[in-house]
């Protein structure tokens, strides 16, 4: 991580403020496991503590660890109830019974590449692009994920590099292309910055 930071800190002056503001990188990953690809889709389109109470509500139901199985044996009344809409329930469903056929591979995943990667998670119902992003980037770990589609890493990026309108995904390439090959970690910064006041 401080080789990430330091390459970070020496090729984009705006990117050295940033983490001089923020501080030390902690960016937090877990197992590429079914779990966790259901709980960024619960996460998504939410804010992260509203997020958080569904998701537990829903482990409770379904019980711990998360398994297609634990999933398939809730009514959608009861998915309701912890809060959870009929688009993402349905989400749920699809990527328990796929993972439960076996037409995704969460073995398979850490040898694939980025690209693969996306393609794969994307034939579940529910996940686009910017959700297998999110699991290349916080899952598997992968260094150099840009999520051109993502609205904090837009927002960051037109507050701190004085853009007057949201940044194209061309543009976001072009500012990015020093960061290579830790554009994951760039990004980390770019949310966090959202966080903090700056002056």
């Amino acid at each position: 991580m401080r080789k990430a930071v330091n390459h970070l800190r020496k090729s984009d002056p705006i990117l050295r403020g940033i983490i001089e503001r923020v501080g030390p990188c902690r960016m937090e990953a877990g197992p590429a496991e079914f779990s966790s690809l259901a709980e960024s889709i619960v996460y998504q389109q939410l804010n992260g503590k509203a997020a958080a109470t569904i998701f537990e509500r829903f482990l409770a139901l379904a019980g711990e660890p998360l398994t297609p199985e634990g999933v398939l044996k809730l009514t959608d009344a009861q998915l309701r109830s912890v809060g959870l809409s009929k688009q993402k329930s349905s989400y749920l469903k699809d990527l328990s019974v796929k993972t439960q056929e076996g037409l995704l591979d969460f073995a398979a995943l850490p040898g694939l590449d980025d690209d693969e990667v996306i393609k794969h998670l994307t034939q579940v119902k529910g996940i686009g692009v910017w959700t297998a992003q999110m699991f290349l980037m916080f899952t598997l770990k992968r260094p150099n994920i840009l999520p051109t589609g993502d609205y904090g890493v837009q927002a960051a990026i037109r507050r701190h590099y004085k853009k007057r309108k949201m940044p194209k995904p061309d543009v976001m390439e072009k500012i990015a292309r020093p960061w290579a090959p830790y554009r994951s970690v760039a990004c980390w910064y770019l949310w966090r910055s959202l966080d903090i006041k700056t002056v």
